[in-house]
């Protein structure tokens, strides 16, 4: 993602967020610059990180069993598609029966453009750079008459969500589609703490230099000091709420300014700033989250070498 995506809100949100109290924080939306994007990349590699293999497995098992469950005329949209490699198999399943409609929705420019370039091959593509859900408000509008509609949250970005706030969007979500409509949910599913860890925390660094890289990024964009040598990576497990939390923490006492958001951060020694959270599931909760939103859960798939759940959720 480039910076001018997220233009004035960028600094507005690294402004709010560092002066939050007790505890400072940052939107972990802005990890995807160029930087960070090729890092997430090389996560996904990692022997520790299974997540994003397990993801691509369900949906290349389930494609089939996903698509026999949905009506025949259908049009598909993505969330955060970004280039849509993991959405080919379900494409390509549609296409064996009709041509298959693709409304990709992503805020970054360049992700869309290689997602229509890959994805013309299986798909009539209709790329939206926009948010999430004025995305969503979009793509129905191209909808022929008739026609229903199956959305796709992969990758388990609904885990990087407050509860309450997860909640709030899938109503909004639901409020955006028609009855009947689909909702392809993916989730990261509890596990052992110390396999959680070690996803997030790999010996090779990768996932520190992808954390580190956010504030490098203020440091490029908003003309800031920090010094990454002060601070370190740090991952939290947080059990009474299922999460994993990613964490900077500051190696000494130290005052930082960041001009372009008009501001000036003390930091004490030991003093984090949270970058991000990643909440984990059990089958029950997703359901759960399911009905409280309007959704019913029609079907889940389930990876067995790392547990990640694909639930169909229909609007009702």
């Amino acid at each position: 993602m480039s910076a001018p995506a997220y233009g004035h809100s960028f600094a507005s949100d690294v402004r709010a967020g560092l002066t939050s109290a007790p505890q400072k924080t940052l939107p972990c939306q802005y990890f995807y610059d160029e930087v960070g994007s090729a890092l997430f990349e090389a996560i996904t590699t990692l022997p520790e990180y299974g997540l994003t293999r397990a993801d691509a497995r369900v949906l290349q098992a389930h494609a089939g069993d996903l698509i026999d469950l949905l009506p025949a005329n259908l049009m598909v949209a993505e969330l955060g598609s970004g280039t849509g490699i993991k959405t080919r198999p379900i494409l390509e399943q549609i296409g064996t029966h009709r041509p298959a409609v693709y409304c990709p929705i992503d805020v970054s420019g360049s992700a869309l453009d290689k997602c229509a370039l890959e994805m013309s091959s299986v798909a009539r593509v209709f790329p939206l750079e926009a948010t999430y859900l004025e995305g969503l408000r979009a793509a129905g509008e191209r909808r022929a008459e008739g026609q229903s509609l199956l959305l796709l949250f992969l990758g388990s970005t609904i885990g990087n969500f407050e509860p309450e706030a997860a909640i709030d969007f899938l109503y909004s979500v639901r409020q955006s589609v028609h009855p009947g409509d689909a909702l392809l949910l993916g989730t990261d599913m509890i596990k052992p703490v110390e396999r959680l860890i070690a996803a997030y925390d790999d010996p090779t660094g990768v996932n520190a230099a992808f954390n580190l890289n956010l504030l490098a990024r203020i440091n490029r964009e908003l003309d800031a000091d920090f010094n990454l040598r002060r601070f370190e990576h740090v991952i939290r497990y947080v059990p009474g709420a299922q999460r994993i939390e990613m964490h900077l923490r500051s190696r000494v006492h130290q005052v930082v300014k960041i001009r372009q958001a008009g501001l000036t951060v003390e930091f004490a020694s030991g003093e984090t700033i949270r970058t991000e959270s990643c909440h984990k599931f059990r089958p029950e909760q997703i359901c759960e989250m399911a009905r409280a939103c309007g959704f019913r859960l029609a079907a889940q798939w389930v990876d067995a070498e790392w547990p990640f759940a694909e639930s169909l959720l229909m609007a009702v």
